[in-house]
């Protein structure tokens, strides 16, 4: 969605703009002035405070990597087993860009998403904004505005995935409770994560139902059947 923000003049401004607006002695109020052409414009860069962030150290960048790279792998093992050759090779790929891996080296704390960390420290995740717009295996990218909803109705309207993506996104989920649950991961983890989150709501109903339909598979029947199932059954 696009942004229209208001950029507050440091300089003279040269007319209001908004003459209802006008006090008694037919002057502006500060926050509606219209800067001049010479007037110097602070521009809102979206970046926030560099005094205020944790650092990287030596110890959280190599982590980071080293658990990046160890999903990376999960779900390539995942994909190749069902046949997404290419998909399981150029999964995540973004991650190792600046944008997103210096945040997560500097978030990084090895048992939750970095991002979850960033957004609590800055109030948004500049890294997942990033990611969820180069990586179709995230329900986020398939959303899109809804231009034949009636009033009262989102003005978001989520688009059904291809049955591929939602393959990889099930190994995704698969891959990242294996990370950050460590031993105590079972068949039974991605479907807990899955009904105690809010995803569902903003997914298209036919993509929340295959994803849920993979994901009780697995908790009922175990990896080696639902792979072959999805080897088998669905469209690449």
């Amino acid at each position: 969605m696009e942004n229209h923000s208001q950029h507050h003049s440091t300089g003279t401004a040269t007319r209001c703009g908004h003459a209802h607006m006008m006090d008694s002695a037919g002057k502006c109020p500060p926050n509606s002035l219209t800067p001049g052409a010479d007037a110097l414009v602070k521009m809102y860069t979206g970046r926030p405070s560099r005094r205020n962030r944790p650092p990287i150290t030596r110890e959280k960048f190599i982590g980071h990597l080293t658990t990046i790279t160890h999903h990376k792998l999960l779900v390539l093992e995942g994909c190749w087993k069902v046949g997404l050759y290419r998909q399981g090779l150029l999964h995540d790929l973004s991650k190792y860009s600046p944008t997103e891996f210096w945040v997560g080296a500097r978030y990084f704390q090895g048992n939750r998403s970095p991002n979850n960390a960033e957004r609590e420290d800055i109030g948004y995740s500049n890294s997942w904004l990033h990611h969820k717009g180069r990586n179709r295996h995230h329900f986020e990218y398939w959303v899109d505005y809804n231009l034949r909803g009636k009033e009262g109705e989102s003005p978001l309207v989520p688009v059904k995935m291809p049955g591929r993506y939602v393959v990889e996104m099930f190994m995704d989920r698969i891959a990242a409770s294996k990370i950050y649950m460590g031993d105590a991961y079972t068949d039974q983890s991605p479907l807990g994560y899955f009904d105690g989150g809010r995803a569902r709501q903003f997914m298209h109903p036919e993509t929340a139902a295959l994803l849920e339909k993979l994901l009780r598979m697995l908790a009922d029947r175990g990896e080696e059947y639902t792979f072959a199932y999805v080897r088998s059954h669905l469209s690449k």
